[in-house]
């Protein structure tokens, strides 16, 4: 598994209308083992793994998998029905229609349906009212609908654009790794995922038995997923991840993809990354992996990090959260 994070921003809103239906959202905190203090730092991460479980209980404690955020509830079992009507499809195509026709039969706003044009496909949200459409409702959607088209073919389906009709409500960090280093737009005319008309017909490869593995944590299954890659992003992150200790330098990585080093640089750019950022995300998210985890010392934590010294790492770890490692364990 990945050992990925995610900005407290995604907790916040999951939990945006648990309090409306008098739910405690301290207590569904509490219970994944999130510091309710953590929600209130504006830099502050959480890994996926906690991100994962607190969405699932949720959407448990508000019998709704839209977490209030469509017009009408989606009721517990609302997903796996939808992944059983769609898993016997022949093509990807087929299942992104069956996908659409399933949740139009609730009635509920938002809801998304397929538009074609010439040699491109919109999985677009449809709403009475744009406007009505909150940021994290259309990145669930959205989301939800890349990852799983994505483990039906079992590969990352390269998206065209992220079009979102909103100005960003996260950090640009936060929505390249939810669309896998994809292009995201805002202030857009419609909220909707582009593709090559060319992905569907890509045949789906799973099956009702690897269906039953997917459905025992779906959120946690999307958020880490990992199929061949295609974007140069992924391709360094997992070199860097797999020599983590030694840390390799842009040159080496170069070299294992034979490329020159300002070639790599200038598709990553092409990305909207940079060779120092991937190493920063990666550090700052292995290292909120293993605060979480009992039994390992500041000083292990640094080394699995790639730092050589825990004060470089505490400083570093500072930087990304806003609050030292110690403090931040002590909130777990």
């Amino acid at each position: 598994m990945r050992e990925l994070s995610i900005s407290v921003y995604f907790a916040r809103a999951v939990l945006r209308n648990a309090v409306a239906i008098g739910l405690d959202p301290m207590a569904l905190l509490r219970k994944n083992r999130i510091s309710p203090r953590l929600i209130l730092e504006e830099g502050a991460r959480i890994s996926i793994e906690r991100f994962a479980d607190l969405q699932a209980s949720t959407m448990l404690a508000m019998n709704d998998e839209a977490l209030g955020y469509t017009s009408r509830r989606l009721p517990i079992g609302t997903w796996s029905m939808m992944c059983h009507a769609v898993i016997g499809s022949a093509t990807l195509g087929q299942a992104i229609n069956r996908y659409c026709r399933f949740f139009q039969l609730f009635d509920a706003s938002p809801s998304p349906c397929l538009h074609e044009a010439c040699d491109l496909v919109s999985l677009r949200l449809q709403s009475h009212d744009l406007a009505d459409v909150q940021p994290y409702a259309a990145e669930l959607m959205l989301f939800n609908a890349h990852r799983f088209g994505s483990w039906l073919v079992q590969e990352h389906l390269p998206i065209q654009a992220v079009n979102l009709s909103y100005s960003a409500a996260a950090k640009a960090d936060d929505y390249r790794h939810m669309f896998l280093a994809n292009p995201v737009h805002f202030e857009a005319e419609h909220c909707e995922l582009v593709f090559s008309s060319a992905l569907m017909e890509k045949q789906i490869t799973q099956t009702e038995q690897s269906l039953r593995h997917f459905l025992r944590h779906p959120a946690l299954m999307m958020l880490t997923q990992d199929f061949a890659h295609n974007s140069w992003t992924a391709q360094v992150r997992d070199l860097i991840r797999h020599h983590l200790h030694e840390m390799p330098e842009l040159g080496a990585v170069a070299k294992t993809l034979e490329l020159h080093p300002q070639t790599l640089r200038r598709r990553l750019s092409a990305e909207g990354t940079t060779f120092k950022d991937i190493k920063n995300q990666l550090r700052r998210d292995t290292a909120l992996h293993f605060l979480g985890k009992q039994g390992l010392s500041i000083e292990e934590i640094a080394h699995r990090s790639g730092f050589s010294e825990s004060s470089a790492f505490i400083r570093a770890f500072k930087g990304w959260t806003g609050v030292t490692p110690y403090t931040y364990r002590k909130g777990l």
